[in-house]
């Protein structure tokens, strides 16, 4: 069984026992979380789609760690005019792991 949720802007296709690492979320590590956003539902051959929602359905999950990911370097290079600039960036992320999905 798994579900497509959407968190951050994003869509997660999730299965049960599942950690990923999801936009950050206001919400203190062990405590759950419920995603109510959900966009499908697939049980073997049955799949639900939502249209957008799947109405009723919900997957919780625990908050494992907040953290924040690897630095992503940019450069910004302008030939001949002697113009540089160097940025770097690292996102704030929430690792969660799914506890269960209803349907």
């Amino acid at each position: 069984m798994y579900a497509v949720i959407k968190t951050g802007g994003k869509q997660y296709r999730v299965v049960v026992g599942q950690t990923l690492k999801v936009e950050s979320l206001p919400v203190e590590e062990g405590q759950s979380v419920d995603f109510t956003e959900v966009l499908l539902i697939a049980n073997g051959e049955i799949v639900t789609v939502g249209q957008p929602l799947v109405s009723g359905a919900s997957v919780t999950a625990s908050v494992v760690e907040h953290g924040r990911g690897e630095k992503i370097r940019i450069l910004k290079f302008r030939r001949r005019k002697h113009s540089r600039k160097h940025i770097g960036h690292r996102q704030n992320y929430t690792a969660i792991k799914i506890e269960s999905i209803q349907q």
